[in-house]
């Protein structure tokens, strides 16, 4: 399976933060908002991975992740010249999806829970069809909804529905086998001149091939769409992390425990950082690793 990271767009909402610097880039506590969907993958023990972004803003993170060899894996990156809707990246993406499967998640995506790396690997083995997510909102008529059957088939998908039929939202985070990519080449741009996921989604829908994973009490999706949600979203990981001390998306200890990198590559990373609290963290994970 292959991994798409969509970090484009023009971050208007949280301007004027955002003129200068991608929305995907900001901090969220100790590290930048997209190590979060970047670690996602990493968990789902996808190798490949495809970051797109604006034409200037893609050089930075070339210069952040490099080509993902240091992590054990290999990072490509692809312009996207504007924005023309999330499937979009399906059909940028064509090359390097190649006749694979693949999961597609927004940059600005921040999950955590104890029990997501058994979501995903379960959302990895539905190599038929699609499989999106549903997070339990207390305002899901602000969220594109999904409704689903005791099954997990969905039923239907509405956006920003009146009157909704569930409480659960759909996170931006979605699996797809390799029919995604002639879908999205049929996909008919919507009035505002996009290519929707949400029509790629009711094609899957109607074709009966639609499968939703529920993401239910201890799992956490944050919102970083305004200087609210970053400020919350940062207070979040701080208080995990200090309570707990394990550190939330660290993508150096992901890899190293996925076996990806050995202990002696994590220690090398970490003397990199040894001045800064997330160094001194991967040191830490280093030493206990000997002991």
């Amino acid at each position: 399976m292959k991994g798409i990271i969509l970090a484009g767009g023009k971050g208007t909402r949280l301007y004027p933060m955002t003129k200068v610097v991608s929305k995907q880039l900001l901090p969220i506590y100790d590290k930048p908002m997209i190590y979060y969907p970047f670690s996602v993958l990493l968990l789902a023990s996808i190798k490949e991975i495809l970051i797109i972004s604006t034409p200037q803003d893609i050089s930075s993170y070339e210069q952040l992740l490099g080509d993902g060899s240091r992590l054990g894996i290999s990072i490509k990156y692809k312009v996207q010249e504007k924005p023309r809707g999330l499937a979009d990246a399906f059909i940028l993406g064509e090359e390097f999806i190649d006749n694979d499967s693949v999961c597609l998640i927004l940059g600005d995506n921040v999950f955590y829970g104890q029990s997501f790396s058994p979501i995903l690997e379960h959302a990895k083995q539905n190599d038929k069809g699609a499989t999106i997510f549903g997070y339990p909102v207390g305002n899901p008529h602000e969220f594109g909804v999904v409704e689903f059957d005791q099954s997990n088939n969905v039923v239907s998908i509405e956006e920003k529905p009146a009157n909704p039929r569930s409480n659960y939202a759909v996170p931006g985070l979605y699996f797809y086998d390799n029919q995604v990519v002639n879908i999205a080449k049929n996909v008919k741009p919507s009035a505002r001149g996009e290519i929707e996921i949400t029509s790629i989604n009711n094609e899957y829908l109607k074709r009966k091939s639609l499968k939703v994973e529920l993401l239910g009490r201890g799992m956490a999706w944050l919102d970083t769409g305004s200087p609210e949600g970053l400020i919350k979203a940062a207070e979040y990981v701080e208080a995990v992390q200090s309570r707990q001390g394990f550190y939330i998306s660290c993508i150096e200890e992901i890899a190293w425990r996925r076996g990806f990198i050995t202990t002696e590559q994590l220690r090398i990373l970490g003397e990199e950082m040894k001045m800064t609290d997330y160094g001194k963290y991967i040191l830490s994970l280093v030493k206990e690793a000997k002991e």
